[in-house]
């Protein structure tokens, strides 16, 4: 499931892996199973760490990232700037080849694309 917003930054849409910010003392996988929810209308029965990644030496940020796995739809609840976010349900082998070819530029996703696919045997 990808998440498509718009990022004033680079005037243009941006195709993402659902995502999100850690509240004060959540833990990451709690975080990435409340986004999941909020912002893709989803639930994962199974979650598999795919390690950190950092996206630029120019911040102290660190990304979670997750595999999550056997989903089910459930009600969502984007947060107020989120309301005009939209939703693309793609294969993992369209999602790489759209992150391979530039048309995904988001570099955490990319990071995410790719890792969940070798983690799945796809590359």
């Amino acid at each position: 499931m990808l998440v498509g917003q718009w990022r004033h930054a680079w005037s243009e849409q941006s195709w993402e892996v659902p995502a999100g910010t850690l509240e004060e003392g959540e833990e990451p996988l709690h975080c990435a199973k409340r986004e999941l929810a909020e912002e893709a209308g989803m639930q994962a029965a199974a979650w598999e760490s795919l390690g950190t990644a950092r996206g630029t030496a120019a911040t102290t940020l660190r990304y979670h990232l997750y595999l999550a796995r056997e989903l089910t739809r459930v009600d969502r609840a984007p947060e107020g700037y989120e309301q005009d976010m939209v939703l693309r349900e793609v294969s993992l082998a369209e999602a790489i080849e759209e992150a391979m070819t530039g048309r995904i530029q988001h570099a955490v996703t990319v990071t995410a694309l790719a890792r969940a696919a070798r983690r799945l045997g796809a590359i």
